[in-house]
């Protein structure tokens, strides 16, 4: 799952990305209004953690963008404590929620995958496909009582196509979720193919094949 953090503290930035990377969150960081405007036009993301007071301008107006062009990403405000008014303004604007600095590294990643949960999940902690079951909070597959094992990457490749169920996700947006900006950096995408071969066979071994649909020149698809 991928998380921005907005916010022009750098140190306070590096230990929420540190300490949510170590809950397997993918993070990318903007340290200004400008740059932030910028990352959620080019990338997206599961959840965006959005200081309101930043150098170059305020939070809202990235708020308000992501509510116009973006509304299903999930957003978490940050404020200053007792700034009630900036609370119930991004309220209003559409934010999913709020954290007052300062804040528990441990509440604030509870609050970010309780807000996934709700948007991605049906507010369940245990997603069902047939036989398939994820348990999100432990990060374990079971396929009837097999457990699976798989990699990270594999494990956030099976959420995003579940979450996108009966669409297309093309490579380059499988790519972008599962390495985030790093994408504009690889000149091919052929990991996605080696991740969804891998998975495939993982899924087939537990004697439950044939979901993950290939569209050639088009992208994948998980199909009940």
């Amino acid at each position: 799952m991928k998380v921005l953090i907005v916010e022009d503290r750098q140190e306070l930035a590096d230990n929420v990305a540190q300490y949510l990377s170590s809950q397997d969150y993918l993070c990318e960081q903007a340290t200004s209004r400008r740059d932030a405007l910028m990352m959620v036009s080019l990338y997206d993301y599961d959840c965006i953690l959005l200081d309101l007071m930043l150098p170059d301008g305020s939070g809202m107006d990235v708020l308000r963008w992501l509510k116009l062009h973006k509304p299903s990403v999930g957003v978490i405000v940050v404020s200053a404590r007792n700034s009630t008014e900036d609370i119930v303004e991004g309220l209003k604007i559409g934010a999913d929620d709020y954290i007052s600095k300062p804040f528990n590294l441990t509440e604030l990643s509870m609050r970010i995958f309780a807000l996934i949960r709700r948007r991605s999940f049906q507010a369940s902690n245990v997603l069902s496909e047939g036989k398939l079951t994820i348990y999100l909070e432990e990060k374990k597959v079971t396929v009837g009582q097999q457990e699976l094992d798989l990699t990270k990457s594999e494990y956030e490749l099976l959420l995003f196509l579940i979450s996108n169920k009966n669409k297309v996700v093309s490579k380059s947006a499988i790519a972008e979720h599962l390495s985030g900006e790093m994408v504009e950096l690889m000149s091919n995408f052929n990991f996605v193919f080696a991740h969804i071969k891998n998975l495939k066979k993982k899924l087939a071994a537990a004697d439950y094949a044939d979901h993950i649909r290939t569209l050639y020149g088009v992208g994948y698809k998980w199909v009940d």
